[in-house]
């Protein structure tokens, strides 16, 4: 037999399980709150943008010994230059880093902004201080180690990275992060909620008899609780010693 589950069901079994559903998101939500605000360490971003002159177009070409867009390819090749050992183990010895070009380069990002000549270089750090120091010191390298590869000089440092009175991490993001922390704990309740109602299968009511037997259920007995068993004791009492007094009096 099909089992068809109406709203008040539902209604009935969320509200059945409210406590669980509020325990639980509440306690997702604080956890979330907890490792963002305490546990997780905060990263800082700082950035610096550089420019490539067009004075690199002919002159790269004529390395490659092949012509291509100068709008693009030799932008793409100062980015993996700037990304490499090469460029980065000067910028670990100079700043006397404790760290290898592989963990530097994973926090250092290099982008084209649009289709033109300029290049944002941005460096993640714990640190604000350190992370504006080593954005600005590897534009500093990359400017000069590029003229000695290529033998050109059209790189220019627009606006070096500068740290703020007061920065402000990129990362973690606790009201963000408690939001979403709210809405999964609160699914995941609510989930939980329908399914401990699915796996009690105990007899509650006259309906879940009918749905588990498939009969129609003629009459009930209800349970007496011991005070309205005292309260129907007294009152046979007194009906008892009422009508012992009508037949005195008859008499």
């Amino acid at each position: 037999m099909e089992e068809t589950i109406s709203l008040r069901e539902l209604v009935e079994t969320l509200k059945k399980r409210i406590v669980l559903i509020i325990s639980i998101t509440l306690l997702a939500t604080a956890i979330s709150g907890a490792l963002s605000y305490f546990l997780i360490k905060p990263v800082y971003k700082s950035s610096t943008q550089i420019l490539v002159s067009q004075a690199a177009a002919g002159a790269l070409a004529s390395i490659a010994g092949m012509s291509f867009d100068a709008d693009a390819k030799y932008i793409e090749t100062y980015n993996v230059i700037m990304k490499s050992p090469y460029i980065l183990d000067q910028v670990i010895e100079e700043l006397k880093l404790d760290t290898t070009p592989a963990g530097l380069n994973g926090s250092l990002s290099v982008s084209q902004e649009g289709q033109s000549q300029v290049v944002t270089l941005s460096v993640q750090n714990n640190d604000p201080a350190e992370a504006v120091l080593i954005t600005n010191e590897i534009a500093k390298v990359f400017q000069r180690e590029i003229a000695k590869l290529m033998q050109i000089d059209n790189i220019h440092i627009l606006s070096p990275a500068e740290l703020s009175d007061n920065p402000v991490p990129i990362k973690p993001q606790p009201v963000l992060n408690m939001a979403i922390a709210f809405v999964v704990g609160l699914m995941a309740s609510i989930g939980l909620a329908f399914l401990l109602e699915y796996l009690d299968n105990t007899v509650k009511s006259e309906q879940d008899i009918e749905k588990l037997l498939g009969l129609p259920v003629l009459g009930a007995v209800t349970v007496i609780s011991a005070e309205e068993e005292k309260l129907k004791y007294s009152g046979q009492n007194g009906r008892k010693k009422s009508s012992r007094g009508e037949s005195l009096e008859a008499k």
